[in-house]
């Protein structure tokens, strides 16, 4: 399992990468229909798709654009989704209740490698060991 752990943070790097792009797709794609950005809930949500799915991207203020992603998700999920019905299978929540789940892995473990988090942090940990 060494081998593993060792590629602990580029797995996690990846992960934010690829969760970020999708939420900035699901930003793009409600855009592309012409969608309002001045209605609600929907407006906001789709501009903490597209700027909080961007930061997450590059791993800038990762914990704090996830904690606001996963906050709206779940704002989503319970708001739209469940009246429907009890469970995400039922109501069509699925994608909420997984993008809220995986930016709240996001707010507790950070950007891990590749991020700008990373090389911010990086001068404060040299001064430190000095």
């Amino acid at each position: 399992m060494g081998f593993l752990e060792q590629r602990r943070e580029h797995a996690l790097a990846l992960f934010r990468i690829v969760i970020g792009l999708f939420f900035v797709f699901h930003g793009v794609q409600k855009l592309s229909k012409g969608f309002d950005l001045f209605s609600w809930p929907g407006g906001p949500v789709t501009l903490i798709e597209l700027i909080g799915g961007g930061l997450i991207i590059i791993g800038l203020w990762t914990r704090w654009a996830a904690l606001i992603s996963s906050g709206a998700m779940a704002y989503a999920y319970f708001v739209v989704h469940q009246p429907r019905a009890l469970l995400p299978i039922e109501n069509g929540g699925e994608l909420a209740a997984v993008y809220s789940w995986a930016f709240l892995l996001l707010v507790f473990t950070g950007a891990g490698a590749w991020s700008i988090d990373k090389l911010r942090d990086a001068p404060k940990k040299s001064l430190a060991a000095a």
